[in-house]
């Protein structure tokens, strides 16, 4: 028999050899590092590559054009400053030899959403049928010369070539008109008792000539001037054809607002429609606030923006030094 003894060295488990590395998986392993430490190096450089500005000279001519272009628009659609040159609005209005006429800014749209009432103080062009002896045109007869007008015209450096007046609106189509009872202008049937704007010029006697009674086409106005004893308005222009001193509604430039010069004149232009009654003339306490509640809420943003805007060219005007 044969005895089976258990071998004094038993075989030893082999260590798993490691995976050989080829020279291309090597190189490969020792770049990528490269690689992404190149990518941030760059990214750096542009985050720290400092932002180019333009020069103060290439902007000022864009904003140049872009205020003129501006402006253009602002007072073709919007709003438009006007000169009162006479005293047939006294003492609404202040236009007189020797004095300092009002400067009035005129709202042109309104008109785009609501229709013309009775008490509103409009600027319009003269019909054709006026009188236009006290217009004088300024503007020059070198075609080249008044294409410059024109176009400083547009943006108020010079006076537009055409008559424009300002009158308040007393009547308008469809209402008839006449005068007078008890000094007062009489509106389908009704005297007006609520125009509390009517100055009489001291040195002429303090009444109204009479006239009418007249209907007033369907979209056209009856205007007259605050200053009644001295104001050439629709009871005067026809020259005896009262039909022909009314004014188109199509002739309406827009509704005078606020009074922006002199300073010491400051103030918005009173509109009472006369044909309203005194019961009626007040609005309730939360209306007559609303404006004054607009005007605050866009006080802020005005100001916001306004602060941008300084601080804009402040910084181009101080770039444009260095």
């Amino acid at each position: 028999m044969t005895d089976v003894v258990p071998s004094k060295n038993p075989p030893s488990n082999p260590e798993p050899e490691e995976p050989k590395t080829t020279s291309s998986e090597s190189e490969q392993a020792e770049s990528e590092p490269r690689l992404l430490e190149g990518v941030s190096t760059a990214r750096t450089r542009r985050q720290r590559k400092p932002e180019k500005k333009r020069s103060f000279w290439k902007e000022l001519p864009i904003l140049i054009v872009t205020a003129l272009v501006l402006t253009i628009l602002i007072q073709t659609f919007l709003a438009r400053v006007y000169v009162i040159p006479s005293e047939s609005m006294e003492m609404t209005l202040i236009g007189c030899a020797g004095c300092t006429d009002d400067r009035v800014l005129v709202d042109k749209l309104s008109y785009d959403f609501t229709t013309v009432q009775a008490g509103d103080v409009i600027v319009f062009k003269a019909p054709d049928n006026w009188d236009k002896s006290e217009f004088q045109s300024q503007q020059s007869d070198n075609p080249i010369v008044s294409t410059i007008e024109n176009i400083g015209s547009a943006i108020s450096l010079f006076p537009p070539n055409e008559y424009d007046l300002i009158k308040r609106v007393i009547a308008v189509g469809g209402q008839t008109v006449s005068c007078c009872q008890d000094n007062k202008v009489v509106v389908d049937g009704k005297p007006i008792n609520e125009e509390p704007y009517i100055y009489w010029r001291p040195d002429y006697p303090p009444t109204q000539p009479t006239f009418g009674p007249v209907k007033v086409p369907d979209g056209k106005l009856w205007v007259m001037g605050d200053n009644r004893n001295n104001s050439d308005d629709s009871r005067f222009q026809g020259h005896g054809d009262l039909l022909a001193g009314t004014v188109p509604v199509s002739n309406v430039i827009g509704k005078a607002r606020l009074i922006v010069l002199p300073p010491t004149r400051w103030g918005t232009v009173t509109t009472v429609n006369p044909q309203a009654q005194a019961s009626a003339l007040h609005a309730p306490a939360w209306q007559q606030g609303l404006p004054l509640g607009i005007g605050m809420a866009a006080a802020f943003p005005t100001v916001w923006v306004g602060r941008r805007v300084r601080r804009r060219l402040f910084g181009l005007f101080a770039r444009g030094d260095r």
